[in-house]
């Protein structure tokens, strides 16, 4: 089996497929989809999501110095797609979509009612790099659905909740653990 070399530009797969909630009033609350997110630290909670300077939500994001970050599942799909195909300029995209929106805790941005994970987030730092810029931001509030709660571990559960992914175009369920943080070194009973 040999290799294929890809032009440059193909990017990591898969990636988290998330609901960007921005906005200071219910006025102007909008959404849109991000699939360049992750965490960047720990020790202080930060993340990041990359923008597009043009979009509809980034002045949103970059006057009010906040967003929230939304976990999709499976049964959020359709919502997360046309969200990210369509822009909140000519779209009442929470009217279109059928998502509900609920005031955040520590932001003004809402969180998305059927998300299954919300991260409240304020921007720390913005990277203007090309075609996207790079918003890095500290955690303030992470809002989970307790159905999602492990009673026993107090730990919140993806494969329970339905988590979907993005990956060259498509959007997949994620599919069965495998396994556990230090699996493979685990002495056996």
């Amino acid at each position: 089996m040999g290799k294929v070399t890809w032009k440059p530009g193909t990017m990591v797969y898969p990636a988290p497929a998330v609901l960007v909630t921005c906005g200071s009033s219910p006025a102007d609350w909008n959404m849109l989809t991000v699939a360049w997110t992750g965490t960047i630290c720990t020790n202080p909670a930060m993340l990041y999501i990359s923008v597009r300077p043009e979009r509809h939500s980034y002045p949103l994001i970059i006057d009010n110095m906040e967003f929230t970050i939304n976990l999709t599942t499976e049964a959020m799909a359709r919502a997360t797609d046309w969200a990210g195909v369509r822009s909140g300029a000519d779209y009442d995209k929470w009217k279109e979509t059928g998502l509900t929106p609920v005031a955040g805790e520590m932001v003004k941005s809402p969180t998305i009612e059927e998300s299954p994970l919300s991260i409240e987030c304020r921007v720390k730092t913005v990277l203007h790099l090309g075609s996207h810029a790079m918003i890095m931001a500290d955690v303030l509030c992470v809002r989970a659905d307790d159905r999602y709660i492990n009673p026993a571990t107090g730990a919140f559960s993806m494969a329970d909740a339905g988590l979907m992914a993005y990956a060259h175009g498509g959007y997949y369920a994620l599919g069965r653990l495998l396994g556990t943080f230090g699996f493979s070194v685990r002495k056996k009973p």
